[in-house]
């Protein structure tokens, strides 16, 4: 009976669209038959299929997998492919095998659940050649899943198709989301990547065709025109080539962006609008990015590439990837040496390795790689020198390092200093600064703002900058400011994002001219960012602009109600409003979602705090620790609450546990001090203090602290020092100034 079920279930749910706008690859072969060729086969035709002999890789003759005493096996039965495996309530249960996922370098397998749900299983085929250790069955997650109640298992939100799969492995995906049910009547109009996921819907170009007016309208009829390779020519003498016409709009690469990116989905698709317009971009931000802009989680390609000198240089995705089969142009290094002399750069005097040896070849220098899903390697698209003084000064990856894995990163810097390669930027590189800005450094914030102004950087990055300074409130230069003007969206987004650290009323100042900005992620940010405004205190007309802006985000926010983190997000921001019960709401649906979502959990014990329901609280942050008993946010919530309960052994335990899982930032070590000092340990209260110093020098909350303790300690000397510290961290402060000569310190 539940295996009837399931497939009367998927029946109704995943039933293909009737959609006049969306013809089919059928009919755009009937035409195009070269590119629908080169289609068939590739990535994106493989994407999404239905099982067949030919479709389904995976050994399903009675094969076994083991994990965590579960006992997997894979059979036929009835011409179908089945999967028998612990559900949703741990027991062992048959699940039909409704679509297979991807071909290479591994196949999944999406089993239907209740509600509508598909679910990408988490054992998949290896589908290399057994050579190369594949043809087997392994875990994608082997040290991480548990059981059927984390949110990683198959059957949990974070493995869910019609949440996080379905826009890019299928052709006009509707979600159809009923968040009353929590149940899914997810459509599409073509199972795989089709021709009209890129180019659009084809009815209006069919209908051109037929009357002969195709050639007279922009882009045949589709709603977009990605043909941007453009004409390149080596200048005389010059070893790179040269765009001929300069790019002026991203609109292939945000086409590709709109899968091949880390992102979240911002309401309905529109086809060639700018990928801000229509989805919410992630920034090379820790922890899915190294400071330096390299990957680090599984990011997909845009965000590297918008980084690179390609991307400045004009270079657009189809330059190197044929669109249709994503074969590389030439093979090895030939798609560089289109616009990249062999006779330079193809050379050992240039990579300084043996001719067709690994450290020769153009990506494992400038393109390295990093394997996600255990068998899958993905290269970086920032298209970056290798720079193993970065790795010895922040401890950042490098090329030569992820080749000679045998090495040391000062061994790879020496090797390159042999070279006659010296880093000039070593102790100056921006990266320096975003390490030490996350760090709590606040002497690092006139770095940082000098990145987000640098015209010479890519707007991602400086981007990064800005979004950063907001965070400490170093967004309010004259310089960040003036890029809420940016005709560029991410400076703007940025920007935005910048002054987050401003207060409201300052905010609301600068951000009430981007209410209305043409990009919707624009609009977004400076809808969170303005939240708490008090609609009743700003003039009438501003009021009603704020209205529909919110009402804007609350509207697409609702379409990705089955999304945890975006629950998370609508708590937030109603919070911001004031709308107290209508956050607990949002808060708890994301914990409905995803139990183990524990800023969500850390979020409502603050809310339930606020509405003096302290045992509640009290019982959200112990919920959190059974979940991660190490969580230092959640170490230190509790520390808060049992002070102001005024259990002061328990609070201070918990605040000192909270300090010792700090490795970034200041603010539980610091709390933790103060509560030392309280409880009368002045002498570990100042070392404690001393050490946070040691490592987030010039913060001015931690010197003043040091100031006032070694002086309550007996200590003048020191307090004179400290002092002197902290009037050199801000020397316009009057008030640091006078407390350095209550100390006896010179104030000039």
């Amino acid at each position: 009976m539940r295996c009837a079920f399931f497939v009367f279930c998927l029946t109704l749910s995943a039933q293909v669209l009737a959609s006049g706008a969306f013809v089919g690859s059928d009919n755009c072969g009937s035409c195009h038959t070269e590119q629908h060729t080169q289609w068939q086969g590739s990535h994106h035709d493989l994407a999404m299929e239905t099982p067949t002999e030919q479709s389904v890789l995976g050994d399903f003759n009675q094969a076994t997998f083991t994990h965590r005493d579960v006992v997997t096996t894979f059979f036929r039965k009835d011409a179908a492919w089945f999967i028998r495996t612990a559900g949703e309530d741990g027991k062992l249960a048959d699940f039909p095998v409704r679509y297979t996922f991807g071909a290479y370098p591994l196949q999944q397998y999406l089993l239907p659940l209740s509600r509508g749900r598909l679910q990408a299983f988490e054992i998949a085929w290896d589908a290399r050649p057994a050579a190369e250790g594949g043809q087997r069955w392994f875990h994608l997650n082997p040290d991480e899943v548990t059981d059927h109640t984390d949110p990683l298992h198959w059957t949990g939100p974070y493995m869910n198709w019609n949440t996080r799969c379905a826009e890019c492995h299928s052709t006009n995906v509707e979600k159809r989301y009923d968040a009353r049910t929590r149940s899914f009547d997810t459509r599409f109009s073509e199972v795989d990547v089709s021709c009209e996921a890129c180019h659009g819907p084809g009815e209006a170009h069919l209908k051109r065709v037929a009357d002969g007016s195709v050639s007279s309208v922009a882009g045949g009829g589709f709603p977009v025109a990605l043909q941007q390779r453009g004409d390149w020519a080596f200048n005389e003498g010059a070893a790179i080539a040269s765009r001929l016409e300069p790019l002026t709009e991203n609109t292939q690469i945000d086409n590709c962006g709109r899968c091949h990116s880390r992102r979240g989905t911002l309401g309905d698709y529109h086809y060639g609008k700018p990928l801000l317009d229509t989805h919410r971009l992630a920034l090379p931000e820790t922890p899915l990015y190294y400071h330096d802009g390299q990957i680090r989680d599984e990011v997909f390609v845009y965000g590297s590439w918008v980084q690179s000198k390609m991307h400045q240089a004009g270079v657009v995705c189809s330059n190197c990837h044929e669109p249709h089969s994503l074969q590389l142009r030439a093979p090895g290094n030939g798609v560089c040496a289109q616009c990249h002399q062999a006779a330079v750069y193809d050379q050992p005097e240039h990579h300084h390795h043996p001719e067709g040896s690994s450290g020769a070849s153009c990506a494992n220098c400038h393109m390295p790689e990093t394997t996600y899903m255990v068998v899958d390697p993905r290269r970086d698209h920032s298209m970056r020198i290798p720079r193993p003084d970065l790795s010895v000064t922040m401890g950042v990856p490098n090329a030569c390092n992820q080749c000679h894995v045998d090495q040391t990163a000062d061994w790879a810097l020496a090797a390159v200093r042999d070279w006659g390669v010296n880093f000039t930027d070593s102790g100056s590189h921006p990266a320096r600064a975003l390490q030490r800005l996350h760090a709590g450094q606040a002497q690092a914030v006139p770095d940082v703002q000098a990145l987000a102004a640098d015209g010479s950087a890519t707007p991602i990055m400086r981007a990064t900058a800005l979004a950063a300074l907001g965070q400490t409130g170093g967004g309010a230069s004259p310089e960040a400011q003036a890029l809420l003007e940016s005709p560029d969206p991410l400076l703007r987004l940025g920007a935005v994002r910048g002054a987050s650290g401003l207060p409201l009323p300052q905010r609301y100042s600068l951000l009430q001219p981007l209410i209305s900005d043409d990009i919707t992620s624009v609009r977004m940010a400076v809808a969170e960012n303005l939240a708490a405004v008090p609609l009743a205190q700003v003039p009438p007309a501003q009021a009603d602009a704020l209205r529909s802006l919110f009402a804007e985000y609350i509207a697409i926010q609702s379409l990705h109600a089955d999304m945890p983190g975006v629950q998370l997000q609508m708590g937030m921001f109603l919070l911001n409003r004031g709308d107290l019960p209508a956050a607990e709401k949002a808060y708890r649906e994301a914990l409905q979602l995803n139990p183990q979502l524990l800023p969500a959990r850390l979020n409502l014990a603050d809310l339930l705090r606020m509405l003096q329901r302290e045992d509640e609280a009290r019982a959200e942050l112990q919920a959190a620790l059974a979940i991660a008993p190490d969580n230092g946010a959640a170490l230190h919530a509790l520390g808060l609450l049992e002070t102001r309960s005024g259990n002061r052994a328990l609070a201070l335990e918990y605040l000192r546990r909270a300090a010792e899982q700090e490795e970034e930032g200041t603010r539980h070590r610091y709390v933790y001090a103060i509560a030392l000092y309280d409880s009368g340990d002045i002498t570990q209260a100042i070392t404690t203090l001393e050490a946070v110093q040691r490592q987030a020098p010039g913060n001015a909350d931690i010197l003043l602290a040091l100031t006032n303790y070694t002086a309550s300690s007996g200590d003048l000397e020191r307090a004179r020092y400290w002092a002197q510290q902290l009037v050199a961290s801000d020397p316009g402060n009057r008030n640091y100034r006078a407390l350095l000569g209550r100390l006896g310190g010179p104030t000039r």
